[in-house]
């Protein structure tokens, strides 16, 4: 047995829908700007080739169904922005995946919050730096369980939403991303070895914003159900 000089960091296990299992995370990936008007709010158009960065496993924030979890509001800044996305989690993967062969490599799916410092964020962007500071920070990847795709099907459409405090402030359809599921996996295993285990938040619908402490967030994906969080 290997003699670390402290204890190493425990894996990432993510619960899994009706189940006792684990899901055990081992990379994150987000896909950027993948519904067309979240990209005209953010200043872009058209069907660009997809773009991905990265978010720390230990980002992650379970997100039990049923109850309220709290999530800290971060440091360093004055503007932090929700983002409801859905989550893919990969059974398997591969270098260089056809796009007709990339669902196989779904294991499941879930509901996620890409929370970013929009400030910091903005401000990386000015300087042509790395988005980690905006996007990387602790807690800033709320995540319901997983639901097995054996379980829900292939998921190709369905209703997206978020609301705050009540309020509904994102809608969207699936449907609407400009890279789908399975051209986003395929793309991003050009990129990187994928392998089982790892994550992929494919993307917000527009109406982004930004929340304060106390705020309640309620997302919603047709077929898997909602979570919801609180700001502390």
């Amino acid at each position: 047995m290997a003699d670390y000089v402290f204890t190493p960091p425990a894996i990432v296990g993510l619960p899994i829908a009706d189940s006792n299992q684990l899901f055990p995370v081992r990379r994150v990936y987000c896909v950027g700007r993948n519904y067309a008007e979240h990209a005209k709010e953010m200043g872009f158009t058209g069907r660009e080739d997809p773009f991905f960065f990265c978010k720390p496993t230990d980002a992650l924030v379970p997100v039990a169904t049923g109850e309220v979890t709290e999530v800290p509001y971060p440091s360093k800044t004055s503007n932090l922005h929700y983002e409801m996305e859905l989550v893919v989690a990969l059974g398997s993967g591969g270098c260089d995946i056809p796009v007709e062969r990339a669902n196989d490599c779904i294991f499941g799916y879930a509901l996620g919050l890409d929370m970013t410092r929009r400030d910091l964020q903005n401000e990386s962007k000015k300087q042509g730096r790395p988005w980690e500071t905006g996007k990387a920070f602790d807690h800033s990847g709320p995540i319901g369980p997983i639901h097995p795709r054996a379980v829900t099907g292939t998921i190709t459409q369905g209703s997206i939403t978020l609301h705050v405090n009540g309020s509904l402030k994102q809608t969207s359809d699936l449907t609407q991303m400009i890279w789908n599921i399975p051209e986003s996996i395929s793309y991003l295993s050009g990129l990187f070895e994928l392998k089982a285990g790892d994550l992929i938040f494919t993307g917000t619908p527009e109406g982004v914003g930004a929340v304060v402490k106390g705020d309640k967030l309620l997302g919603r994906i047709a077929g898997l159900g909602e979570f919801e969080i609180v700001m502390v």
